[in-house]
């Protein structure tokens, strides 16, 4: 099973430069523990506990992980996982 995961800026020092790598996994869970295991350090990054990064977004094919089953959220052959950390701040 082929999954694409587009890896943004700040995370791509564990992917070697690459903008998107392919992983595979049955959940989104799985998919991160193989996706470490390919480009070790990156899985700290992401999960906290037993749960993704309070500012770290994952996407699957546009939805939102945490509105589909977080780290237990079902991933099929083809999908698209997309993860963003979260931008705040500003001045006035």
């Amino acid at each position: 099973m082929a999954i694409e995961v587009r890896i943004p800026t700040i995370l791509r020092t564990y992917t070697g430069g690459e903008k998107a790598v392919t992983a595979d996994g049955a959940s989104l869970s799985a998919l991160i523990d193989d996706l470490d295991a390919n480009h070790p350090g990156i899985k700290e990054r992401l999960i906290e506990g037993a749960d993704l990064r309070r500012f770290v977004n994952v996407y699957v094919n546009d939805e939102d992980v945490r509105f589909i089953g977080g780290l237990e959220a079902e991933l099929s052959d083809g999908d698209q996982v997309v993860v963003l950390p979260a931008v705040a701040g500003g001045a006035r």
